[in-house]
């Protein structure tokens, strides 16, 4: 790659140049501007990568290949041509993430775990598995009465309310999110948004403490056309559940585990309004218009906590049905 690095560098503008250090040896702890490259670059094109897979596969992720792996953040604004200009884009490692898509097998990077105990983590366990010998339709309950989100909270704006829980137990009020993305971190001063040291707690047990140690810049999440993303911008897993994560009649949510640098579609509106409640064994009814992560710790049969609520700490997003 050294041939195509040089001669996307030589490209580049002097302030690009400056601003593509900070952003590499910070390692994209603060959200930067584009790096504005040329398209097509011809020295590079027998490379046969564009330059933002270049820089991705140099400073992040050395198994990248191809830029369908990548999604473009957010607040990345020369993802399609800054200003209208398509004769560049942005190249802007930190300005990425890998994608992570839900049905992939337990074995690859991207994946989640198995939902059936009995099942090998290797290149045949599926993501999704139906209940053994039964109609898992019928752990389903009838629609429950909408609880997602008081009416107020539509007078509010806002198109999600955040809900941070250690174990069982709430701590903190609700948080209202009117912006299009919200980042959630524990301690500063990873930049604005949900910063859960500043919630208030009489008791903390060692587990829990542990576990909001790995919590460190936390995660992003976006509202997009179609759905809520999360990336992940901490050092550890994030393990997330949506019920449009799972396909209906399933014995119980899908768990999807998002690595470090990966992003993930946590949530389809056009999925979502046309299921109802969900009771699940062992858990009770579950919101249809709501997200649980849990920070480093997954759930589940193929872990020792069963249920989100024996996670240390994690975080409840609940929709609001009118976006």
């Amino acid at each position: 790659l050294k041939p195509a690095v040089h001669a996307l560098f030589k490209k580049l503008k002097d302030e690009e140049l400056e601003l593509l250090v900070q952003v590499v040896e910070s390692r994209g702890a603060w959200e930067s501007g584009c790096v504005l490259a040329p398209r097509g670059d011809p020295r590079g094109a027998k490379q046969g990568l564009p330059p933002q897979v270049l820089l991705c596969r140099l400073f992040r992720w050395p198994d990248l290949h191809q830029s369908h792996e990548l999604k473009h953040l957010c607040y990345c604004t020369g993802g399609q041509g800054a200003c209208g200009d398509l004769a560049v884009l942005c190249c802007n490692p930190h300005h990425f993430s890998r994608l992570a898509v839900p049905g992939a097998c337990a074995e690859a990077s991207l994946s989640s775990y198995p939902l059936c105990a009995h099942s090998p983590l290797g290149p045949s366990s599926c993501l999704v598995q139906s209940c053994p010998g039964g109609d898992s339709s019928a752990l389903l309950c009838p629609p429950l009465p909408d609880a997602s989100l008081s009416r107020s909270t539509i007078k509010d704006g806002c198109w999600c309310k955040l809900a941070y829980w250690e174990y069982r137990t709430r701590v903190g009020r609700l948080y209202a999110v009117h912006e299009a993305s919200v980042n959630v971190f524990c301690e500063l001063p990873w930049g604005s948004g949900f910063c859960l040291a500043q919630l208030p707690a009489a008791y903390r047990s060692c587990a829990v403490r542990r576990a909001r140690g790995k919590i460190g810049r936390g995660l992003l999440l976006s509202r997009e056309p179609g759905g809520v993303w999360a990336y992940n911008r901490s050092e550890h897993p994030i393990f997330v559940s949506s019920p449009t994560l799972s396909t209906p009649g399933a014995c119980r949510l899908t768990v999807l585990k998002v690595l470090p640098g990966y992003s993930a579609k946590v949530f389809d509106y056009e999925w979502a309004w046309d299921r109802g409640g969900w009771q699940l064994p062992g858990e009770g009814p579950c919101d249809p218009h709501s997200i649980r992560i849990s920070f480093a710790k997954g759930w589940g049969p193929c872990y020792s906590r069963q249920f989100i609520t024996s996670c240390p700490c994690w975080l409840e997003v609940l929709l609001n049905q009118s976006c």
